[in-house]
């Protein structure tokens, strides 16, 4: 008989997302016996649940919001993108019933820029990056490990983005808010890691008149698919890569993690979520 595995996604809230759907149309498609559960969790809780998993027979987890840094500290062992990052969003519940923590933020957004743009490469030039919350670390991470040549970091709070600069040392500068139309002038990578544009928040104020033509646009949100920034990349002509596919790329090696299987990213599975969001 072949064993059930489950995992689930641990945070505050969790209904909102849409891992299950996307872990479930895996499950199914590679007709595995298992499921991905939504689980709601407290911060004073968060010990005593990841504890759980380990008795209740999971093979793992995901972390989302407010969690990261907290499950960061409390797990046996973590992977080096996790160490630099302070945080982590997947667990898996080992053989001996410790657990390792991993990041695979920067691994998903990595995989979404070149699944958009098969030829992108992170040494191609000046990447500017908005924001400075847990998505701008997951991105400046990944960006410097790509060989990014240098990185401008554009926040509200410009303390908080030297912060990070000091943290991650390399070729990271910070700006102004205020210099963030200017900053665009000859990047060949522009991330918004803000809520801005977001469903629900006011529409990012950035003119993107300094934009190289050829210059990348991503934002990690995916609720619209199209923000307006990447509406107004694409009719000037520049590439662009929405949120969503950061999302399942993510969530591959978490599957196989708990699964055994590498899944495919497919059409139907894209179609799937996008269903959720429009």
């Amino acid at each position: 008989m072949t064993s059930f595995r489950a995992a689930g996604l641990i945070g505050n809230p969790v209904f909102q997302s849409r891992s299950p759907k996307l872990h479930g149309y895996w499950l199914e498609r590679y007709a595995i016996a298992g499921a991905y559960l939504p689980m709601p969790v407290k911060a004073e809780n968060l010990e005593a649940a990841l504890k759980g998993l380990v008795a209740l027979g999971f093979a793992g987890c995901n972390v989302t919001i407010p969690h990261k840094e907290a499950a960061f500290r409390l797990v046996d062992r973590v992977d080096p993108a996790g160490t630099r990052m302070g945080a982590i969003n997947l667990i898996v519940v080992e053989p001996d019933g410790s657990l390792s923590g991993y990041n695979k933020d920067g691994y998903g957004f990595i995989e979404n820029l070149r699944d958009g743009k098969p030829d992108w490469r992170g040494d191609a030039g000046p990447a500017v990056v908005l924001g400075g919350g847990g998505g701008a670390r997951s991105v400046v991470v990944s960006l410097l490990e790509e060989g990014a040549p240098e990185i401008r970091m554009v926040n509200r709070t410009r303390a908080r983005a030297e912060q990070l600069a000091r943290e991650f040392g390399g070729p990271v500068t910070v700006l102004d808010w205020e210099a963030r139309h200017e900053a665009l002038a000859g990047a060949a990578l522009l991330v918004n890691t803000t809520n801005q544009g977001m469903v629900g928040q006011p529409v990012l104020d950035l003119s993107l008149d300094a934009l190289p033509a050829t210059a990348l646009v991503c934002d990690i949100v995916y609720n619209p698919l199209t923000t307006d920034l990447l509406a107004r990349a694409t009719a000037r002509g520049n590439p662009i890569v929405n949120g969503l596919g950061m999302l399942i790329h993510q969530a591959r090696p978490a599957f196989k993690a708990w699964f055994g299987i590498d899944p495919e990213v497919t059409p139907g599975l894209r179609a799937l979520l996008e269903a959720t969001i429009r």
